[in-house]
């Protein structure tokens, strides 16, 4: 859609301007195109673009210049060829997983995943004959161990969720390619703008927009970016099956991204005092947060963040009972799991975003049930601490 070299231009114009297309109405903002499908000139023209003889909109299951702008904008913040949109982030995960892999093939995860990711990994990519097998994501020599012949995806998000592991994407990607596989990267904590995975080695990048995109908690979305060779498979696949992106959502979304970098580097400022705060408090076990330099991954997200993003896990002293009496009490910071949002987020990742991960694998991957996770917001610092004040008192 955009007719502007956008090369050489910083991430914080990108994000305003990549994408963009003025209609013959010359319209400023972003244009909304609520249409289910889009009218030709000729029975002729209806079947070149069908069969993708020439450019054009023609359902918007799978083209929609609305949705179109989004897949743009991001891929020119991830320094990639082409994006597809998706209705979810893990609409995402599923798009990816379909367009490539197979029955029989394998694949190497860090067991420091979302809880719907390993949900569907090992409930549905499973039951289609795809085998997974976890590992830690920071030694690289783990997922070295893991490959099989038939491993075909390593799949890492890093900073994790809930305990912002940093995993070292250079390393990671040498052992993917050493051994024929691809590598794959969820991005919704840094955001291309602290983080650009494609750049450290990664083939493709996979997001949430929901998060940290929209920035607003308002809707669902979901992306996956990275070489065109390796997006048409998932755009094939989105095209038949129609996990897609509403033209709605994909226009909130894309006025979410216009604050983005302004919005990550507040997030960042923000959270770096309550960890720091959290640290100081003699009711905390453990802070977990990548700009502390008590993180054990510190030194490496000096090197591959621009910040140590927004989200704050801590584990509080007495377990389950200590930190739900916590959650309960806090007043300002609201109770959901979703994150990414301007207001501040708590939730207990043990009985929420990981309470269908079996005991064992919570274990395995340190979410403990004294564990928080705060998605920590653009409100005052002091008035968060003083919430959180109040919660721990």
């Amino acid at each position: 859609m955009q007719d502007f070299d956008f090369d050489d231009l910083h991430p914080d114009t990108l994000a305003i301007r990549a994408g963009t297309t003025r209609s013959e109405f010359g319209e400023h903002s972003d244009a909304m195109y609520l249409t289910s499908s889009f009218c030709v000139g000729s029975a002729e023209e209806a079947s070149l673009k069908f069969t993708n003889q020439i450019p054009g909109f023609i359902y918007s299951r799978f083209t929609n210049p609305t949705v179109t702008a989004f897949e743009e904008r991001l891929a020119a913040l991830e320094g990639g060829e082409k994006a597809i949109a998706t209705a979810s982030g893990m609409a995402a995960i599923l798009a990816l997983g379909m367009a490539h892999l197979k029955a029989g093939d394998h694949v190497v995860a860090s067991n420091g995943l979302f809880g719907a990711t390993i949900q569907l990994f090992n409930t549905y990519f499973v039951k289609f004959g795809v085998e997974v097998s976890y590992v830690s994501a920071t030694d690289p020599a783990a997922w070295q161990a893991a490959v099989k012949p038939n491993t075909k995806l390593f799949f890492l998000e890093t900073p994790s969720n809930p305990l912002t592991e940093v995993a070292d994407i250079p390393a990671i990607a040498a052992v993917a390619h050493a051994n024929g596989a691809l590598l794959a990267v969820d991005n919704c904590f840094c955001t291309p703008i602290l983080q650009q995975p494609l750049k450290l080695g990664a083939d493709l990048v996979v997001h949430s927009a929901t998060k940290y995109l929209d920035g607003q908690g308002r809707v669902l979305g979901g992306a996956v970016v990275g070489k065109k060779e390796l997006i048409d498979p998932v755009y094939l696949f989105l095209r038949t099956a129609g996990p897609s992106l509403s033209p709605f959502n994909a226009w909130v979304i894309l006025k979410g991204m216009e604050t983005l970098p302004i919005r990550m580097r507040a997030h960042c400022e923000n959270a770096l005092k309550l960890a720091q705060w959290l640290e100081s408090r003699p009711e905390i076990d453990r802070v977990f947060y990548p700009g502390l330099e008590s993180h054990p991954q510190y030194a490496l997200a000096q090197r591959q963040q621009k910040g140590g993003g927004g989200i704050v896990s801590f584990e509080v002293k007495g377990g389950r009972e200590a930190a739900w009496k916590l959650i309960d009490r806090v007043q300002l910071l609201s109770r959901t799991a979703n994150l990414g949002d301007v207001r501040s987020t708590i939730t207990h990742p043990a009985s929420t975003t990981h309470g269908r991960v079996t005991p064992e694998a919570r274990a395995t991957a340190g979410i403990r049930e004294g564990l928080i996770r705060i998605s920590v917001g653009l409100e005052n610092i002091d008035d968060l601490i003083a919430d959180l004040e109040r919660g721990l008192a």
